[in-house]
């Protein structure tokens, strides 16, 4: 999806911020698509930097999966459970 800009040439590239109704703000990126939010511009822009990241491949891999749900308060059970339930992972997990 392209925008106009100023002068009234199409652009594809950038960042392309969009302050929502309560107050945040979206960080999307306009080449892939990839939003992120935020409270200010720049935490939605630290927040797409790091899914821009993600999407090429940055990061590390997870070697201990129920060891990190733990760490972050999530019952690994639970997710075991939604898992059968669902079968498997959800397609963005994937």
């Amino acid at each position: 999806m392209a925008s106009a800009t100023k002068d009234g040439t199409e652009e594809s590239d950038g960042i392309e911020f969009i302050h929502e109704s309560d107050g945040s703000v979206t960080a999307r990126d306009r080449e892939t698509g990839l939003a992120r939010g935020g409270d200010t511009r720049a935490e939605a822009l630290s927040q797409l930097a790091e899914v821009l990241a993600l999407e090429n491949g940055e990061g590390e891999p997870i070697d201990d999966e129920e060891a990190l749900l733990e760490e972050l308060g999530i019952d690994p059970d639970e997710v075991a459970a939604a898992r059968q339930e669902h079968d498997g992972l959800p397609e963005f997990m994937q």
